[in-house]
């Protein structure tokens, strides 16, 4: 068996909404073992029993997008990631996730050319409003709350072609996933 982590792109926003107990029952449904939803907005950790080959989690990835977007009728984009990885990322968060008026994220992606492009925008940003750091496939982002979603990099990941292979979650609720 192996501990994944679901996270699912746009729940409970812009009008996809989703019951916490909804999404824990389809994943019950599609075979899943102790699974466990965390907050409302979409993030699903269960056990199932595959192979470690990349094929097998192209293969679940889809299976889980399928699924979602047959029963709640809308576009289903997930990050599928073994759980020890999303620990593994905590751990390596490179910014003092206790700062005063900040917000720390991670920025997940099944698609290594979404990341290289968003890093590639770095640079351009104010350090005194956000930084972002990549890290072993993923971008780590400090966000001032007090620019939150108004800041370029957050306008920059909302664009529509990152949709379907990105989605940020904040530090504190990656650790209760874990």
């Amino acid at each position: 068996m192996t501990r994944f982590v679901a996270l699912l792109r746009g729940v409970n926003v812009g009008g996809i909404s989703i019951k916490s107990a909804d999404l824990a029952e389809l994943f019950r449904t599609l075979g899943f073992e102790n699974v466990r939803t965390v907050l409302a907005s979409g993030n699903v950790v269960f056990d199932v029993a595959v192979t470690a080959t990349a094929t097998d989690d192209a293969a679940l990835k889809l299976r889980i997008e399928t699924a979602l977007s047959e029963r709640f009728g809308y576009d289903a984009w997930i990050v599928l990631e073994p759980l020890s990885r999303v620990e593994s990322v905590i751990e390596r968060f490179p910014f003092d996730a206790g700062k005063e008026g900040w917000h720390p994220y991670v920025l997940f992606s099944s698609d290594a050319a979404s990341l290289a492009e968003l890093m590639a925008a770095a640079p351009t940003l104010d350090p005194a409003d956000e930084i972002v750091v990549e890290g072993d496939g993923v971008l780590y982002w400090h966000c001032r709350r007090a620019v939150g979603v108004d800041s370029a990099f957050s306008k920059l990941t909302a664009k529509a072609r990152f949709r379907s292979s990105t989605t940020n979650r904040n530090l504190r609720t990656l650790m209760k996933l874990a």
